[in-house]
């Protein structure tokens, strides 16, 4: 399955695949409408440290704690990207609290939680992060 991955040694901490994201999931056309005066919430994080910056995304692990953990079944797998179905989801946070990636976070668009969902409800194609890095430091590619 076509998973995304980060070239760490490419990426240059600038931060546009955030802004991709957040923009893919705003359900707005038009960039600067989405994301003008707005403060971002993507489900992509970009880590700065010292020399090395990579982006942080879910990796949809074949056996995901945090759908295991999901006392409501919000979570599930769905050829193999994990989803989120937010009229499930309690707040619990147990989701957010096993990640060990920490790529479940509390959402700020009304929703309780968000996740990287390789922007299958919202674009065709590879995910927005992928198709704004100037730099090619995150793919999108099956690594079998």
């Amino acid at each position: 399955m076509k998973r995304v991955y980060v070239n760490e040694e490419w990426c240059l901490g600038c931060h546009l695949c955030e802004y991709n994201c957040a923009f893919a999931n705003s359900g707005e056309t038009y960039m600067p409408k989405a994301l003008k005066d707005k403060k971002i919430n993507p489900r992509i994080q970009v880590e700065e440290g010292g020399n090395v910056n990579f982006a942080v995304s879910c990796r949809h692990c074949e056996d995901p704690l945090c759908v295991k953990s999901c006392i409501t079944g919000a979570l599930s797998i769905e050829e193999g990207v994990i989803c989120v179905d937010t009229d499930k989801c309690v707040g619990c946070y147990t989701c957010v609290l096993v990640c060990p990636y920490g790529c479940v976070m509390p959402a700020d668009d009304g929703h309780v939680i968000q996740k990287c969902e390789l922007c299958t409800k919202n674009a065709s194609g590879e995910p927005a992060c992928v198709k704004g890095c100037p730099n090619q430091a995150i793919v999108f590619e099956d690594r079998g």
